[in-house]
């Protein structure tokens, strides 16, 4: 077995496997002086660990608890919505456009539900028992319609930063990265219809915009400034987004922060999202 040969062939294949493997291909070229057959023998499992690190899947259990982790919101966005729609009292007080539209909402987040369970099996962490009210903090939750949008645009904004900021953690395994990604944007859809639907109710919210412009936007406090952290940073890539120039003048503050999300991290979605559990 000439192990350089293989590691030739592979090169044919893909010319990036240096950059994964360097300096280890020098030392797997140094194998053939061993001239030891205890050497040669363990040749196999040497190729099998140095290949699981220049191409290796994270494991199961990394990826099951970021499934884990979005499940959990899923449950807190589907449970929100199913509640939610089921009270005739507040969605009389809506539109019967604004009621569709948040059953279609509900639907698809059981929907999420459904998929991330069939994904998990019966590694699938069990529904929370939620309190919508954020320990007192929106008792209005489910008898004013307004309040209901407001916490329905937090719960949106958060997953979608959510989504975002788990992606890299699935950078080993394409096909739930993709599936994640698939949410990702529908989540997405689902925090610029709400933001709509707010607007259309004028009000507090008639300067509601489909996107977060600046940081915390909603008009309901500093309560939920949490779900905005970071929403006000104006440097991508390492370039000033407000140096560069617009239609006229520089591109401005708020142009700038509306033109990028920016993800969350795991504790800090676990520290918005520990209010509304019980």
């Amino acid at each position: 077995m000439n192990i350089v040969n293989i590691i030739e062939e592979i090169e044919r294949v893909d010319p990036e496997i240096n950059d994964r493997m360097n300096p280890r291909r020098s030392a797997i070229k140094n194998m053939g002086s061993l001239g030891s057959k205890i050497a040669m023998a363990g040749l196999p499992l040497a190729l099998a660990s140095l290949f699981k690190k220049a191409y290796g899947q994270q494991t199961p259990a990394s990826v099951n608890e970021v499934l884990n982790f979005a499940l959990t919101l899923e449950y807190l966005e589907a449970e929100f919505y199913t509640l939610g729609v089921a009270n005739t009292g507040l969605m009389a007080q809506g539109t019967t456009a604004g009621t569709g539209a948040l059953t279609n909402i509900r639907d698809h987040e059981n929907q999420h539900v459904a998929f991330l369970k069939s994904v998990l099996g019966a590694a699938a962490v069990a529904k929370p028992v939620f309190d919508f009210t954020a320990k007192g903090t929106f008792p209005t939750v489910f008898s004013s319609y307004d309040t209901f949008l407001a916490v329905a645009q937090v719960f949106e904004d958060t997953g979608v930063r959510a989504y975002k900021g788990q992606a890299p953690a699935l950078l080993g395994n394409k096909v739930v990265l993709t599936a994640a990604l698939n949410i990702h944007s529908v989540e997405a859809r689902h925090a610029a219809h709400i933001r709509y639907m707010r607007k259309t109710r004028g009000g507090a919210a008639a300067s509601m915009k489909p996107w977060i412009t600046g940081s915390n936007d909603t008009g309901i406090g500093a309560v939920v400034n949490g779900s905005y952290a970071g929403e006000e940073n104006l440097s991508q890539g390492g370039v000033t987004i407000t140096s560069l120039p617009g239609v006229s003048g520089n591109i401005s503050t708020n142009a700038a922060t509306e033109a990028f999300d920016e993800p969350l991290t795991k504790a800090q979605i676990l520290a918005i999202v520990s209010p509304f559990i019980v």
